[in-house]
């Protein structure tokens, strides 16, 4: 088995851009037609910028919540006043960091919510459904080269009890999330109860190598070699509250 990953050169995504034809577009400039059961990972940044997911802070007005929280951690109200906005839960609080329950079912920090990227002075909020977005970019590149892709939205997350961010699936169109191996036999037979693969977020974690953190302006990736299929969710890879172990 061979996977092989490249960044595909993109031009800058503005606010209202069909995101669909900027990736075809891109993806024929390049010489790179997408195959059947490849897979195609965008950074949720371009996916919500698209989508007009961009908020100026100086029109954003702190609630009392946000004012409390912010003197609790020490950040600024109005990024607060978001976080709280697209959150569910705050799950832990401490000077510099706010970790909540993301509307979306993911544990983050900071709501998803990210300054990097977004522009002076302005904050860039997860889409609204990132599946659905996943889907229509499918459907876009099925319409415009012929095949069925998955495509792949890609978020960088911390870990409980580890350092650093990876990055991880927030959306998903085209392919299972997980691949369940439990009832199988390793090496030496015996039989495995417990293995279920992540694998939406290990194809994340591989984009993101490429796509960077900083300003390396690869924002799509194209996968090829996993005969990708299924009709999984990203949800699929949010652990429901009453099986978290460390709450």
């Amino acid at each position: 088995m061979e996977i092989w990953i490249r960044a595909v050169p993109t031009p800058r995504v503005r606010p209202g851009d069909d995101l669909g034809a900027w990736a075809c577009a891109a993806l024929g400039d390049a010489g790179l037609p997408p195959q059947e059961g490849d897979v195609l990972v965008v950074a949720h940044k371009v996916v919500s910028v698209a989508e007009g997911r961009v908020v100026r802070l100086d029109h954003v007005r702190p609630s009392e919540r946000a004012l409390r929280l912010a003197a609790e951690v020490g950040r600024d109200p109005r990024l607060l006043e978001l976080v709280l906005q697209e959150s569910v839960e705050v799950v832990r609080a401490r000077p510099g960091l706010v970790i909540t329950r993301h509307r979306l079912g993911f544990v983050c920090a900071n709501g998803g919510v990210d300054r990097s990227n977004a522009g002076p002075g302005c904050a860039v909020l997860l889409p609204v459904d990132p599946d659905a977005s996943a889907r229509r970019l499918r459907e876009a590149v099925r319409g415009r080269f012929g095949c069925a892709v998955a495509v792949l939205v890609a978020d960088t997350h911390g870990r409980a009890h580890r350092e650093g961010a990876v990055g991880v699936c927030v959306g998903l169109a085209g392919m299972d999330a997980l691949r369940d191996h439990r009832g199988r036999s390793d090496l030496y037979g015996y039989v495995l109860t417990s293995s279920v693969e992540a694998v939406a977020d290990e194809v994340a974690a591989a984009a993101t190598l490429l796509m960077g953190q900083a300003d390396e302006g690869r924002p799509l990736v194209l996968v090829r070699g996993l005969r990708a299929r299924g009709d999984g969710s990203a949800g699929d890879l949010v652990r429901p509250p009453e099986r978290d172990l460390f709450r």
